[in-house]
């Protein structure tokens, strides 16, 4: 039997395993910021209640047992053991209170996505297959205003009204990524990290870009979000290459 199909006596478990996954191979990638990045996951319906790292653990020795759940209407979930830091509270909290069609939020300050982020403008143009899935897809937050606490996570939770843009490039800060389950959102991130390397890459050449056409940039974003599967055969793949090494994150 696979680790991944283990059911311990712990409610939410298989999203359980699908972040904890997604948290050891943001790791492995090196997308993650020592112990100050965060993932939730709602877990009920009006998307307040949600699932979320133990504050300050690393990514790469993160358990699916580990989760924590916490509540962004109850600020006594800030006194909880392992409980989320300020501004993981106020960056979640905010999103999960205003943005119920953000299940799942993915926070990181990722290079390539944080240079995106540092450059005056911050837009990604479509110079490649990556950068065109998210033509007219991505929030840019100009306004930075130091730590999330909470005035700033309910701040660039209200950026995120336009439910077809699931990516923010958060300005001087980093990316947050949301969509409806921990495959799709991480698949998201994952090849939001990719575009943002080639666009980078291309600019450091110091040679013209060849962007796209409007029409063809945004036929192919609609094509690759009605691509069957991707997202949930990628997360797979991922979980079986940690099974296969022994992993214990489905613990």
């Amino acid at each position: 039997m696979a680790v991944t199909e283990l059911r311990p006596n712990m409610d939410h478990w298989q999203e359980r395993v699908d972040l904890a996954a997604a948290f050891r191979w943001t790791a492995r990638l090196n997308m993650h910021e020592a112990v100050a990045n965060h993932f939730s996951l709602s877990i009920n319906e009006d998307g307040t209640r949600f699932l979320m790292n133990p504050n300050q653990r690393h990514f790469s020795r993160i358990k699916a047992g580990d989760l924590i759940i916490v509540d962004a209407n109850d600020p006594e979930t800030l006194n909880g053991p392992d409980a989320p830091d300020p501004t993981a509270w106020g960056l979640h909290g905010g999103l999960h209170r205003h943005c119920p069609h953000a299940r799942c939020a993915m926070h990181v300050h990722s290079i390539f996505a944080t240079v995106l982020a540092s450059l005056a403008d911050s837009r990604l143009p479509p110079i490649d297959q990556n950068c065109a899935t998210f033509f007219n897809r991505i929030v840019i937050d100009d306004h930075y205003g130091g730590l999330a606490f909470e005035e700033e996570g309910e701040r660039c939770a209200a950026l995120f009204d336009d439910p077809r843009k699931k990516v923010m490039v958060m300005g001087n800060h980093g990316v947050m990524v949301i969509g409806d389950t921990v495959a799709e959102t991480f698949n998201r991130l994952y090849y939001f990290e990719r575009a943002a390397e080639t666009y980078i890459r291309a600019l450091q050449t110091g040679q013209p870009l060849r962007v796209l056409p409007d029409d063809v940039a945004e036929k192919t974003a609609r094509e690759l979000e009605d691509y069957p599967e991707q997202d949930e055969r990628h997360l797979a793949e991922l979980k079986a290459i940690l099974d296969d090494e022994g992993s214990d994150y489905a613990s």
